[in-house]
């Protein structure tokens, strides 16, 4: 079921617009993520592996995944994980590179950023952190980023999103039932965070039109660029995580045991 609030919300989804099970009969569903490719990944966390969804078929992307959860892709299309302790970056030879360990709990969600940084969350150590872009040494060799913490001021930093001009971060603190927003530095800092709106969600996205999409308790919420609440799309199962389809339109929701979908009228912003 769709619960409009302000006529705004159909500009995003059709009146008719159906939400979908896509796939079902897992243990719990995280961090999904649609490859330029042609394929759906997203983790299950009880199961402990990574699931491929391609055409209707079902396959084992990685098994012992380390408890992986939020996923996403860098420009060169290599998978990028939060797991247990760490953060991954899938080669295309298929070598686990770890990106970020040490003094990490639990990483929750995280983003790929157009300056080639990331953002990730650690919601136990009410942490935001970002590694800082690769840089070219000499023989071109890339050395490895730096991680440093940009935000320590949520209770529990969840799922985590660029706006459409990357300028600045939204993070879902799940414990203080909150989204905030930071507006980023150009040395890729975080400043000045403030409340944006009142909502206790998990996973986030946005659109090119400014939108925020949550994962919320009955569903998922959308809210414009102001922190007015558009409207709900219902799922039948507690959502964790959304993330944009191909071409980054429409959405793909993980939510309890399923893979939800909804077709939508705008595009999501493109962060790989």
């Amino acid at each position: 079921m769709i619960e409009a609030k302000s006529e705004k919300f159909w500009e995003c989804l059709d009146r008719n617009a159906k939400v979908e099970r896509v796939a079902g009969g897992f243990g719990f569903v995280e961090g999904p993520v649609f490859s330029r490719l042609g394929f759906l990944l997203f983790s299950d966390m009880n199961k402990n592996r990574i699931l491929r969804w391609e055409r209707g078929k079902l396959a084992v992307f990685r098994e012992n995944s380390n408890r992986s959860n939020g996923l996403t892709f860098d420009h060169q299309g290599r998978l990028l994980a939060c797991e247990q302790n760490r953060i991954t970056r899938t080669e295309k030879n298929g070598v686990i590179t770890v990106l970020a360990s040490g003094g990490l709990e639990a990483p929750n969600d995280l983003v790929y950023a157009i300056d080639g940084s990331v953002y990730f969350s650690d919601l136990p150590k009410g942490r935001v952190y970002q590694i800082t872009r690769e840089r070219t040494g000499v023989g071109g060799t890339a050395n490895r980023g730096t991680v440093r913490v940009v935000a320590d001021d949520c209770a529990g930093p969840n799922g985590v999103a660029l706006s459409p001009n990357q300028q600045e971060l939204y993070v879902v603190d799940s414990r203080k039932k909150q989204i905030r927003v930071y507006p980023i530095a150009p040395d890729g800092s975080l400043k000045n965070g403030r409340d944006f709106a009142p909502m206790e969600g998990d996973g986030v996205k946005t659109d090119e039109m400014g939108n925020v999409w949550v994962a919320a308790g009955a569903g998922v919420a959308v809210f414009d660029a102001r922190g007015e609440m558009l409207g709900m799309v219902k799922i039948p199962e507690s959502p964790s995580n959304l993330n944009w389809g191909s071409g980054f339109r429409g959405l793909y929701i993980t939510a309890g045991t399923s893979v939800y979908s909804v077709a939508t009228k705008v595009h999501g912003t493109r962060t790989y």
